[in-house]
């Protein structure tokens, strides 16, 4: 089984709650989704590989690290591109590959409409950002797609996932570490996270 993490951070329980409120308004929710990315992008990247570099300060060399090969940042299109903004503010750097994903209302399996990612991309660590994992099938179709084109070390980064969500891309990716902010109860009957926060893509982009 996969590793899964779920946030013990103080900053990240409180922004939570607050996404989860239903007073939080769209140009707040959007706030809150894009540190949320950055806190979690901070906690999934604890163990990067690295190698040293040397320093110029005014006063002379100093020895440093910095990391060992770029990554790629994935958000599940639409709901995961605050987060993908969140991982930005913290890796300017990183490569930006999407993947369209939607789920079937009726059967809640996923249906893939668009993919930009590389076939011969040098970056072989892919931050996934998607902020629900709920039934888990796109974060597991997402994942496929990712291993499919090469890439070694897949990491996913969620807001909120349900356990039936975990069980299921743990099951299917075991080698996929999971970073959550909150581990919720269970899904609801249609397939949403209870008791979640509604719509992730809806209340960032006001289309509720």
């Amino acid at each position: 089984m996969a590793s899964v993490f779920e946030s013990k951070h103080p900053l990240i329980h409180e922004k939570i709650a607050a996404l989860r409120s239903i007073e939080t308004t769209p140009p707040n929710f959007r706030a809150l989704v894009r540190i949320l990315g950055t806190l979690l992008g901070v906690e999934a990247t604890t163990h990067l590989p690295t190698r040293s570099r040397t320093v110029r300060t005014p006063l002379g060399d100093a020895m440093g690290r910095e990391v060992d090969g770029p990554l790629a940042i994935v958000p599940i299109l639409r709901a995961g591109l605050g987060m993908a903004d969140g991982l930005l503010d913290l890796i300017p750097d990183a490569q930006v590959w999407h993947i369209g994903l939607f789920r079937d209302e009726h059967t809640l399996k996923p249906t893939e409409y668009f993919n930009r990612v590389p076939q011969d991309s040098q970056a072989r660590i892919a931050l996934v950002a998607d902020p629900m994992l709920a039934t888990g099938g796109s974060a597991v179709r997402a994942c496929e797609i990712l291993r499919d084109s090469g890439v070694s070390d897949i990491r996913y980064l969620c807001l909120i996932a349900a356990p039936e969500g975990i069980d299921r891309l743990s099951s299917a990716m075991p080698e996929v570490p999971i970073y959550a902010g909150a581990i919720d109860e269970r899904l609801t009957e249609i397939g949403f996270i209870y008791p979640g926060l509604g719509d992730a893509g809806d209340r960032q982009f006001a289309t509720d």
